[in-house]
């Protein structure tokens, strides 16, 4: 009778597993209560992982069912808990770079911290931050939230925020700033991206309208000779404020009081970026270079976005990296919305997210790849 009911529970789980896959796969803008659905597959992964254990103790037979559905699944439980024990090692020695390998750093840098409330904590995060990344090794550097005060700014701070000469020029990098808007004073907000390569082509991608959730690209051209395409974009923010979504949940009226309004724009959210993303797939498709991709996606591995992304690309943290990979800085945690993807072009060498990095509500993220098939062979 006991082993009945676990047989019956373990093949419920494998339907939850199968049926959030699925949900995996609808767009929001069809269907966004699949989202929800999409949101249980670590746990439905985890269980079956767990059932495979039980199983494996009790009858081996049994075992062999939710073995073959976790060997089948494998990839998605990687986008959740990456697992790749012997990377631990060879990450002790770094590789060398050769005319073929590009070091790349993404990162959203919340306008630096310009808004007194904003360095509260830390009044000297702004000129650290772009301290490290105008010393940074790395060949491209792609910044989301971006902000510049060029010269003629503000006079007070307008040479501490003058980020596109201390990340740019001076660095040695050329430099391609998407703005996306200029206000009174002078000052640029947008995206950006930074390269020691040579910028040869260049674009912007509205998303309906030029915001700062919009995507650019850059292409590059190697020591090698081979030309590349950068693309950094930024899909459409919750408009969640964190303390909204702990309160929601970490007080008795909590829910009651958040609940309708965090939702609301939680649907929002979720259309518009299965809109995005779509609008992003149809290009990189036309792309006839090979492409690195840097995104603060404002979504979990387990959601429409990743999934379209995953399909096409390789996620580098998947590939070669080892635990959860969380990118968010703040209260909310196990939370990984940056990601680096690549196209099978290109060989993952290491990944890693700087945690010792602190001066924004996102971690920057470093990674190496390297060119295996050169433009001119494709």
């Amino acid at each position: 009778m006991r082993r009945s009911f676990a047989f019956k529970c373990t093949l419920l789980v494998i339907a939850w597993l199968l049926l959030a896959i699925a949900c995996v796969q609808i767009p929001s803008r069809v269907f966004w209560p699949a989202s929800f659905g999409a949101l249980t597959l670590p746990v439905a992964l985890g269980l079956n992982v767990a059932a495979v254990g039980y199983w494996l103790l009790r009858n081996w037979r049994v075992a062999a069912l939710p073995a073959l559905v976790a060997v089948l699944t494998w990839p998605h439980f990687q986008r959740g808990l990456a697992l790749h024990p012997a990377r631990l090692a060879s990450m002790r020695s770094a590789p060398k770079p050769t005319d073929q390998t590009v070091r790349l750093v993404s990162a959203n840098v919340r306008i630096f911290n310009v808004y007194p409330q904003l360095r509260e904590k830390d009044p000297r995060a702004p000129a650290q931050f772009i301290k490290w990344l105008a010393d940074n090794p790395a060949d491209v550097l792609c910044l989301q939230e971006f902000y510049n005060e060029p010269a003629g700014g503000r006079s007070s701070e307008g040479r501490l925020f003058r980020s596109v000469d201390q990340i740019g020029k001076q660095a040695g990098r050329q430099a391609f700033v998407s703005k996306t808007l200029t206000n009174a004073a002078g000052a640029e907000f947008g995206m950006a991206i930074f390269s020691r390569f040579p910028i040869v082509g260049r674009g912007t991608i509205p998303f309906d309208r030029l915001t700062q959730n919009h995507a650019m690209y850059a292409d590059l051209r190697l020591p090698s000779g081979d030309t590349i395409r950068v693309y950094n974009f930024h899909l459409q923010s919750m408009s969640m404020d964190e303390k909204d979504i702990v309160d929601s949940y970490s007080s008795k009226d909590g829910l009651k009081k958040k609940g309708l309004g965090l939702m609301r724009r939680f649907k929002r959210g979720l259309v518009a970026r299965s809109v995005q993303v779509d609008t992003l797939i149809q290009r990189f498709e036309r792309c006839r270079y090979p492409m690195l991709l840097c995104a603060d996606l404002n979504d979990l591995p387990y959601s429409y976005s990743y999934d379209q992304l995953a399909d096409h690309f390789q996620n580098a943290w998947a590939t070669v990296g080892n635990g959860v990979g969380a990118t968010y800085n703040g209260a909310l945690p196990f939370v990984r919305i940056d990601n680096q993807f690549a196209s099978p072009q290109w060989q993952v060498e290491e990944f890693g997210v700087n945690y010792d990095i602190p001066y924004s509500d996102h971690f920057p993220t470093s990674a190496t790849y390297r060119l295996l098939v050169p433009t001119a062979q494709q």
